[in-house]
């Protein structure tokens, strides 16, 4: 019994091991990359593998994220989260043979906030035409139309 308990305890101790893959806040990592740059907020790294490949390795990994949008750029393939994942972006390069750079951004406080206040912001100068336009409008057709 004693070597029981032993030997399951270190098949939940070692197996764990062996069933992580790499990755970055989350993200995977295509193993044959070489990591170039890391601090807590973003990675850069770089592979062997050309751009289809690496392109189909992400498509692969992240499939069964439903928020996940990818977006083919002239100079890279850009992958973006707009769910609740740590990381915000992959950006794949294009054209930089041999070697093809994938760049791992962290999600950040900063650039929500700072959508959201382009957002707003964008919101009260639209309403600024509108008024602009309705007020020329109606002081052309009251002009027009004088008894």
């Amino acid at each position: 019994m004693k070597r029981y308990i032993l030997a399951l305890i270190g098949i939940f101790w070692i197996l764990p091991v062996t069933s992580i893959a790499d990755d970055f806040l989350g993200a995977p990592l295509i193993p044959s990359g070489e990591v170039v740059q890391k601090t807590g907020s973003r990675m850069e790294m770089k592979t062997t593998q050309s751009h289809d490949d690496t392109l189909a390795f992400y498509k692969k990994a992240l499939k069964d994220y439903t928020d996940i949008k990818f977006r083919d750029w002239k100079d890279a393939t850009y992958i973006e989260d707009d769910g609740n994942l740590a990381w915000h972006s992959i950006t794949i390069s294009k054209g930089h043979a041999p070697q093809t750079t994938i760049s791992i951004m962290k999600d950040s406080w900063t650039w929500i906030i700072g959508t959201l206040v382009i957002r707003y912001i964008g919101v009260f100068v639209v309403l600024v035409v509108l008024l602009l336009g309705m007020s020329l409008s109606g002081s052309i057709i009251s002009r027009a139309f004088k008894k």
